[in-house]
């Protein structure tokens, strides 16, 4: 009965070790691009393009965390801080797009329609800056998403060689349960760049240099 209530001790101690070292993924990521992060439009370096992360889409219209990833692009944009808008989102499946509603929301606020740019294909952070760079040959970009999620964006990024810096989406605050969420995120996010792995869809080249609506459809 010792041996296994020491066993039992054992593992609890392993399991805790485990977990502490799974939390500290996301906060070690945060302080390593900490100084390429800003929630300052005046402050971001200028770069070829906005690359807005998808995120739900409600009635084929943006959430309201995902309007306000567009809201900061169109910021960068009409500031001349970037030439392009690179939405990417999970644009798949007839019966589900994270991206058209997005082209729709920026055209309404004034956004060139060449300078709209659509990845349907991204369907995870690390293949939305893979394809990034190897469908739209992107070689700087300025990500926007929000304060839980853009430690990890931009790390993937600069790990895959980007010159990226990324600028926190005006709005509401994260919640809890989405810091915690980024835990077995950042460890995915790990194994994805050391595995160098390949999304599912790369496909033809559409330069960011180019015409965006060649991306819509």
């Amino acid at each position: 009965m010792r041996y296994i209530r020491a066993y039992y001790r054992l593992a609890l101690v392993i399991a805790l070790g485990l977990l502490a070292l799974s939390m500290m993924v996301p906060i070690v990521m945060r302080i390593a691009v900490d100084p390429f992060i800003t929630s300052s439009i005046e402050e971001v370096p200028r770069a070829e393009a906005a690359l807005v992360l998808g995120a739900s889409v409600y009635r084929g219209a943006p959430s309201p965390i995902l309007a306000e990833r567009a809201d900061t692009a169109i910021a960068l944009y009409t500031s001349g801080k970037v030439s392009k808008i690179l939405v990417t989102g999970d644009g798949g499946s007839l019966s589900y797009d994270e991206v058209t509603p997005v082209r729709k929301y920026l055209l309404d606020a004034g956004v060139e329609p060449q300078d709209i740019f659509l990845d349907h294909a991204g369907f995870d952070t690390y293949s939305s800056m893979y394809r990034a760079r190897e469908v739209f040959l992107a070689h700087s970009l300025t990500i926007v998403t929000q304060d839980f999620h853009l430690p990890r964006a931009l790390w993937i990024a600069r790990r895959l060689g980007l010159d990226a810096h990324g600028v926190v989406a005006a709005g509401g605050k994260s919640s809890p349960y989405e810091y915690v969420r980024e835990i077995p995120a950042s460890i995915k996010a790990i194994f994805d760049v050391i595995a160098n792995r390949q999304p599912k869809y790369l496909g033809p080249a559409f330069p960011l240099s180019g015409n965006g609506e060649a991306t819509w459809y």
